[in-house]
Parts: structure tokens; sequence; C-alpha cells
């Protein structure tokens, strides 16, 4: 039996702009299995961002509860959340968020700081995640000396580093040129044949392609939800 990494039940978030309630999701319900690698689609303001958002421990719902692991993360407090979001799931956003005067590795040993690994375990493995993504030689070159390809491999690095049960990929090639967009998909398809669990959130059909299941919102709800049958690599 598949272990499940992801149970959302019932998964409900209204906003209140000004006198008007948006209901962003409504009763959504998903599982995610160890191992998937699941694409999550829609047209703006379908709610893919929200559910994101909510899967990431980003933002809590409105009602509903999600299952992480095991564990009931939607009653944790702010504290305990963070702690999640630290150690359970790795994030590569579409703009890279690495500190512009740190180089790559200090960039990728950064959440292993916050999750109390210790200085020399801490550049071991940063040194050897880099390696893995291809940086080798790039390790102590700060961001704006390196590519956007690059960057983004510094990005994927540091959420690697920490070994999440999830990797939460926010439009990751959103900021680069389609040779460079079919580099990191071959890596995210590498990482993925690892054995990572991958999640990523993107609206480009051709993107979506290198999923092995594609999960598309419309209106707060699922429309559909369908394993890729000859998923791209």
């Amino acid at each position: 039996m598949q272990e499940k990494v992801i149970h959302l039940e019932s998964i409900s978030k209204n906003y209140r702009v000004g006198t008007q309630v948006v209901h962003a999701l409504k009763n959504v319900s998903l599982d995610i299995f160890r191992g998937e690698y699941v694409a999550i689609m829609g047209a703006s303001g379908s709610g893919k961002s929200t559910l994101m958002n909510i899967i990431g421990c980003l933002d809590t719902s409105t009602s509903g509860s999600y299952i992480l692991n095991n564990r009931d993360v939607s009653r944790l407090s702010d504290n305990q959340l963070a702690e999640i979001r630290n150690k359970e799931i790795g994030f590569v956003f579409q703009v890279f968020n690495l500190l512009p005067r740190s180089t790559a590795l200090e960039n990728v040993m950064l959440p292993m700081v916050y999750s109390g690994v210790r200085k020399n375990e801490r550049k071991k493995r940063a040194v050897s995640t880099l390696t893995d993504v291809g940086l080798t030689d790039r390790m102590l070159h700060q961001p704006n000396e390196l590519s956007g390809g690059q960057r983004q491999r510094v990005a994927i690095a540091r959420a690697l580093v920490n070994h999440p049960s999830l990797l939460l990929a926010d439009e990751p090639t959103g900021n680069l040129d389609s040779k460079i967009s079919e580099e990191i998909m071959k890596l995210f398809a590498e990482i993925h044949r690892k054995g990572n669990t991958l999640l990523m959130v993107t609206h480009e059909e051709d993107i979506a392609r290198h999923a092995h299941r594609v999960v598309k919102l419309k209106d707060g709800e699922i429309e559909s939800d369908v394993v890729n049958p000859d998923p791209v690599y």
C-alpha cells in the first residue's frame, strides 16, 4: 500500500475583500503519495497558489484538515509550522530568493543553520548537494555571478539539503528561457528518480507534461486529476 505524504480533506479557504468574501478553495480533497511527481495546474484565480501556500504551510485553511506525514498540520502554531517548513518541505520559487551577498555554498548551508546541523556537517552536505545539481565549480560564486539557470540550481540545492519529505516548486521555470527551462526540468526528473516526492505548480502545459500526474483546478475546485501516461524526460 502506498504511503501518503499529503492528505487534504475538504479544504476550503475564504478571504474577505472589503465587504465581499472570496471563496479561493471549495472543499478540496487530495492525496499525494510518497515518490509521486504531481503538477497542479490552473488559470489565474483558479486557487492553485492558495492550495500551494496551504500545502507549504505558508497559510492555513478556513476549514478542513491537512495531514502531512501523518501529522495534522491544520491545527499547529506558527512556530510549529515554521519548523515543518524548514524540515519537511523544500521550496523552489519562480524568483530564486537567494541572499545576494552570500555564496552559493552559504545559501545552501542556511536552512541547516535553523535545523541545528553542526557546522562541519552543514558544509559537507551543502557541497554534496551542489555537486548533485551540477554546480561543483560555482560554489563560491555569489548570485550576481551566476546565470539564471545556475541560480535556480542553487535554489533547488537549498531546497533539497535538509532531505525534505516534499519538494514544492512554484512556477520553477517562470523566469527562465525555454532551453534553460528544459535543463531544469531534466534536473527535476533526476531528483524524482532518486525517490523524492515532487509537487509543482505551473500554468504551462509543456512544463506540466514532465509530471506523472496532473491535477487541474478551476474556480477553487478540482476539475480533473489524471495520470500522465507519457511523461516527458
